[in-house]
This record gives structure tokens, C-alpha cells and sequence, in this order.
């Protein structure tokens, strides 16, 4: 750590102090904060509009995982990968797997893609005819399997299904079909396995979304099993949304699976997570670290789901994994004893104030000392700049990046 960065730490380190909490913990937490990181969000992505390529993109999907190791080193909290299925597909995936723990990585979580075929038109699970759905569990199997020689733990779903018009179809039936197809998929899992169900407002259905909020995706899970839990995508709501209320209920139930992190100004826009609405981000956390506190462990699987389509990629995935360790520091602030206090007495505007204190926190210090801990970058962007990693493998990969689409 530099000279001033020391400094500023040591300033940090005695207000905390002197205001009574105990930094040794919350260090401790944070050094064992983890954060997955999607394989696709090293690969060239864009909008409906286009894919907008870029130098040194992976070519495949061990380079990917060269990337994340990457992102890894710099910020010391990242040694998972979320993989893709069919983006992701290779000949031997005991060999995928070697790899990445070659590069000190795991396997995370396995997500099928059931929104690219043509026959997945009008849906993929939830589909009218019943050879297309049986297309698409086949897949869900596939990917079970996957999953399996991956040492995987997880399958994360999300559906593009949905109608846009009144009279396309039976909402009712769809729902039959669908639960029908999951079922199978979860009864192929391994006890270890977990099934993550994601939801979305809206699009590419206009109409009605077969999981459209966190109530029906529950209540999918609820129907399927203990391991089937809600995966909450921080873009996938209406504007308004209290997020921070339904991950609060969703806890209370046990059923919170996971996070996809990004942020959003209008839709779906898989910004880079606290770039527009940091203050929503710090009160998720808040709910995230005061369950974590009560059971001892943390309560969901924690990963990042961007496209960024015009910032470097690996550089973005440095910022998003930054402002999420931020914002769990500065959850980890709080004074619970204080907010309870003033919660109980009814005393609104303390209330208020204690979560603000604790947000109005600089913790880049603390945070940059706790990835130097970790072996990692006090500030990652700059050392990854430096280390001439992108210059490099803008030399070696010659050829076409992967893309999403």
C-alpha cells in the first residue's frame, strides 16, 4: 500500500475504532466476501442492434476463464465462473474444469440458453408444442450433467417465455407445462445442487412473462423443492421496485438462491452493478449482511450478470467487483445496536441517519487493505493497467472474439 494510501487507512482505522466498532471482524468479512463472475461478460457482447467487438476478446472459453483468473488476482474475492451452455460448450469438461483450477478458479453455477433456437419462438418450457419442450428439458438434462463433470453446484435458469398478445396462448397451461419440465430437471439434480429460478418483467414478452416477479418464481420453487431458490437480477423489475424489501422477504423464507448484480436506468440495461443507483446497492447489502450476521454465514450466492458492450471488459469487471465490496463495507458499518434502538423507539429520522452515516463512509482505504491481505491489488484498475495483460493478449488472440449471441 502506498505511503498515502497507508495513511488514509490509518485515519479510517482510528475513527472506526473510536466510534466503537470492531474492525478485526469486519476485515475478517470481508476477506471472505465471494463474488461469481459470468464468462459471458468477458466475451463480445452489444444490443439487439448489434455486437460491438473488441481487441483481445477470448476465443474460447479457456481463455475466458484466463481472464477471470485475471480478475481474480487483482481483487482477491472472484474464484468462481459462472459458465454458459451452449456459449460455454467444449469437447471435455473434465478438461474445462482442470483448467480452471489450474488457474486457482472453480466452476460456478451452469446456465442453460433456452431463448436462442428458432423452435424457442413461442416459448421454450412453457411452449404449446410438446416436442419443443421436450427440446428444452433436454437441454435442462444436458445441462445437469454438465453441471456434474463441472463440479458444479448449481443450475441458473431464466426463460425468455412469454406471449405478447391476449389469446396466444392459456396462462394457465403454460404455467403446467412449465412446471412440469422443471420438474424433471430437478429431480435429475444431484442432492448438492441447487436450482437458481430467475425472473423478468418484461421482454422479449410484451404481453405476459411466465415468470414476470419474485412472487411466481417462488412459487415455482416452492412446487419443485427445498433446492430450488429465487435468483433476483437487479434490472428485472418495474421502476420503483423495493428491492431490498423482497431480497428482506425472500431471506425470511430460506429461498434466496442468488444475485445476478448490475444496475439499470430504464430496463434491462446490465449496467455496471452501483454505477447508477449506488444508495439502492449499499441497502441490499444492509439486508444481506444483517442475515449473514444472524446465521453466521451468507445467505445466497453472490454474481455479477453485465454486458459491457462499450468499457473494456476486464477493466469493468474490476470496477462492478470493487463497488460491490464497497458496498458490503459499508453495510458491515452499520450500527445495529443504534438502528435497533431507534427502530424500537419509533425515532424515524435516527433510523435514517444511522444507515446514512454508515453509507456517507469512505471505505476505499479499508477495502484496499483488505485485498492486499488478500494478495490481491489495493487498486486493481491501475495495477491491471499496468501489468500489460491487455496489451498482451491483444498480441496472442488473433482472430474473432466469442460473443454472447
Amino acid at each position: 500500500m502506498s505511503t498515502t494510501s497507508s495513511e488514509s487507512y490509518s485515519a479510517l482505522e482510528s475513527s472506526l475504532r473510536a466510534a466503537g466498532v470492531d474492525l478485526d471482524v469486519v476485515e475478517a468479512r470481508l476477506r471472505a466476501q465471494r463474488i461469481e463472475t459470468p464468462s459471458w461478460g468477458y466475451a463480445n457482447s452489444g444490443t439487439r442492434f448489434g455486437v460491438f467487438a473488441q481487441e483481445g476478446v477470448p476465443r474460447n472459453p479457456f481463455e475466458k476463464l484466463d481472464d477471470a483468473a485475471e480478475v481474480h488476482c487483482h481483487t482477491g474475492v472472484c474464484p468462481a465462473v459462472a459458465v454458459h451452455i451452449p456459449w460455454d460448450r467444449v469437447d471435455d469438461y473434465g478438461e474445462l474444469a482442470a483448467y480452471a483450477r489450474s488457474r486457482a478458479l472453480a466452476i460456478g453455477a451452469v446456465n442453460p440458453n433456452l431463448f436462442q433456437e428458432k423452435d424457442y419462438k413461442l416459448g421454450s418450457v412453457c411452449h404449446p408444442d410438446a416436442r419443443v419442450r421436450r427440446m428444452a428439458t433436454d437441454h435442462l438434462l444436458e445441462c445437469v450433467a454438465v453441471a456434474r463433470e463441472l463440479g458444479s453446484d448449481a443450475l441458473s435458469l431464466w426463460f425468455a417465455d412469454g406471449t405478447n398478445y391476449p389469446g396466444q396462448d392459456s396462462l394457465h397451461e403454460r404455467r403446467e407445462r412449465m412446471t412440469a419440465c422443471l420438474s424433471e430437471a430437478y429431480a435429475a439434480m444431484d442432492p448438492e445442487m441447487e436450482m437458481l429460478v430467475e425472473y423478468k418483467l418484461y421482454e422479449p414478452a410484451f404481453y405476459a412473462t411466465d415468470l414476470a416477479d419474485w412472487g411466481s418464481a417462488l412459487l415455482v420453487c416452492q412446487h419443485l423443492g427445498e433446492r430450488a431458490k429465487v435468483l433476483v437480477d437487479l434490472g428485472h423489475h418495474a421502476h420503483g421496485v423495493n428491492i431490498e424489501q423482497l431480497v428482506a422477504l425472500l431471506i425470511g423464507e430460506g429461498r434466496l438462491g442468488g444475485f445476478h448484480f448490475n444496475n439499470r436506468k430504464y430496463g434491462d440495461d446490465d449496467l455496471i452493478v452501483g454505477s447508477v443507483n449506488p444508495f439502492e446497492l449499499f441497502l441490499i447489502y444492509v439486508e444481506l449482511a444483517g442475515a449473514e450476521q444472524l446465521t453466521g454465514a451468507a445467505p445466497t450466492r453472490y454474481a455479477i450478470d453485465q454486458s459491457h458492450n462499450v468499457e473494456p471488459k476486464i477493466e469493468a469487471m474490476l470496477l462492478s467487483v470493487m463497488n460491490l465490496q464497497e458496498a458490503y463495507a459499508k453495510a458491515l458499518l452499520v450500527d445495529r445496536d443504534t438502528l435497533a434502538e431507534a427502530q424500537l423507539a419509533g425515532d424515524v429520522l435516527e433510523g435514517h441517519r444511522v444507515l446514512l452515516d454508515a453509507y456517507a463512509t469512505d471505505v476505499r482505504p479499508l477495502c484496499a487493505k483488505v485485498r492486499e491481505d488478500l494478495g490481491a491489488s489495493a487498486a486493481p484498475i491501475e495495477a491491471f493497467r499496468a501489468s500489460g495483460y491487455r496489451e498482451r493478449v491483444i498480441g496472442e488472440r488473433q482472430g474473432v472474439g466469442v460473443s454472447w449471441a
